[in-house]
């Protein structure tokens, strides 16, 4: 018992004045390699792998995907609220993320491979199958894991530091997605074998990464032992009634549906617009390290001008880059290069910001409900992160369909226009829209401290009656 004692102590430690040691954050950070190289592999290259090699049309494969987040509307809250329920030994997050590895891991090994000779019926029903499955897993180990932001720390910046540490960590491993994958899948001759050892690498790594994270950080105290007392109907509503989450929310569900939309389309719009088919990886490696790069100045900006205004100052620079590259012709590609460096220091903001801001809003809920309900608002998040993908995959298989792309062949001047004005203006005009939002947002640095005042007098109290 003893042995295990200094590092239970040192996180009961962090009140909210203390910062989180080190190993903690990096072993947090850790969980999110696999994550990040999945997630990376099924934004830039699912698609199309479905519609250049397993050779479905881009609206069938768009819907099979778009099918499983009818469950998502079910399992995220859901699997949040049980986080917030769960009381165990190993405690209420770990437990999901420890039990839910190997699962996961499978569920990935199966997304990446369609068994030769289906019809095209039975392929789309393997498809939304097999994208359930892993949508299952992926909540079931994701959603506490996220919910980890707001209850290792209480701290407004210490929260942004531990995201940080994370990206930092997540990125690059994202890059590796963007770059590896395609090269993994052009290692044989038969691409569907190529693709399905992406999905038993990618599948290994995840559950690796998750079991190391797992054994590596402890929950505190006195959040395992405060166990959320309504019910699930009850805890949505709840959460889609607070009003900061709600403007949030919004937010970053247009925020993050025109960001996978220029994530979905960027390897069409290089390929086929631009004729830099051999220059896929070194164009979206850039924009990734410029994303890497871009965190700890990001972080650093938050504490003059707090998470909401740097958030939306960072996409409001991505938007413009985007939205310019509708101009590029295949002789002027060479400045793609300069819009994706440009993209990708304005959407580090993206990257740090909106999780760390959900954590404070799972603070401003405790003070009206003194329930520790992260669980509950991560799912929900969760939910908005994976409808908002899906929509964004959906929409773009629509939109390729209806401007009548043909895959591997050179397109027609209105299936490039297709892939030009959702790659680059339109997500672009819309993330603009959308940064009043953020700019007004409520809960600073100010608001938060007010807030962590009057939990701390709830706590003092409870702990008089105790």
């Amino acid at each position: 018992m003893e042995r295990g004692k200094p590092r239970e102590e040192e996180s009961l430690k962090n009140n909210g004045e203390v910062k989180l040691p080190l190993k903690t954050k990096m072993f947090y950070g850790v969980g999110d390699i696999g994550n990040a190289i999945i997630n990376s592999a099924i934004q830039f290259y699912l698609l199309k792998f479905y519609t250049d090699t397993a050779l479905i049309l881009p609206v069938l494969a768009g819907n099979a995907l778009l099918i499983g987040k009818i469950w998502d509307a079910i399992n995220d809250p859901l699997f949040g609220w049980l986080t917030d329920k769960t009381d165990s030994k190993l405690g209420r997050r770990r437990v999901f993320m420890l039990w839910g590895a190997i699962p996961l891991g499978i569920s990935i090994m199966l997304l990446w491979f369609i068994p030769k000779g289906l019809s095209t019926t039975t392929t789309f029903i393997w498809i939304a199958l097999t994208f359930i499955l892993f949508d299952t897993f992926w909540t079931l180990t994701n959603v506490p894991y996220y919910a980890l932001t707001s209850e290792l720390t209480d701290d407004y910046d210490e929260r942004s530091s531990l995201t940080t540490t994370r990206m930092v960590m997540a990125v690059p491993a994202y890059l590796i997605g963007v770059a590896l994958t395609p090269l993994l899948a052009g290692l044989f001759s038969d691409e569907r074998k190529g693709w399905a050892y992406v999905g038993i690498i990618y599948g290994l790594i995840c559950a690796a990464v998750l079991l190391i994270s797992a054994a590596g950080i402890r929950e505190r105290k006195k959040v395992m032992q405060t166990k959320a007392k309504t019910n699930v109907w009850q805890s949505v509503k709840i959460a889609l009634s607070n009003k900061p989450f709600q403007r949030l929310c919004i937010a970053y569900f247009v925020i993050n549906l025109s960001f996978a939309m220029v994530k979905t389309l960027m390897a069409y719009y290089l390929e086929y617009q631009l004729l830099m088919k051999s220059e896929i990886s070194l164009v979206m490696g850039l924009m990734l390290i410029c994303v890497t790069l871009s965190l700890p100045f990001w972080k650093k900006l938050s504490e003059r001008l707090d998470k909401g205004k740097t958030y939306a100052l960072g996409t409001g620079i991505g938007a413009i880059a985007i939205s310019l590259s509708f101009f590029l012709t295949p002789d002027q590609g060479k400045l793609v290069y300069i819009l994706s460096a440009l993209a990708g220091i304005g959407f580090g903001s993206q990257w740090i910001f909106p999780w760390a801001m959900v954590a404070d809003v799972a603070d401003y809920d405790r003070v009206e409900s003194g329930e520790f309900r992260s669980g509950m608002y991560y799912g929900i998040w969760g939910l908005a992160t994976k409808i908002s993908e899906a929509l964004a995959i959906a929409g773009i298989g629509w939109m390729l369909t209806g401007f009548g792309y043909v895959p591997n062949v050179a397109q027609s001047s209105r299936s490039l226009l297709g892939i030009r004005l959702f790659f680059g203006p339109i997500p672009g005009i819309i993330i603009i829209i959308t940064l009043p939002l953020l700019i007004w947002y409520p809960i600073n640095r100010k608001k938060h401290a007010e807030i962590r005042e009057k939990l701390a007098a709830m706590e003092s109290q409870l702990g008089e009656n105790l």
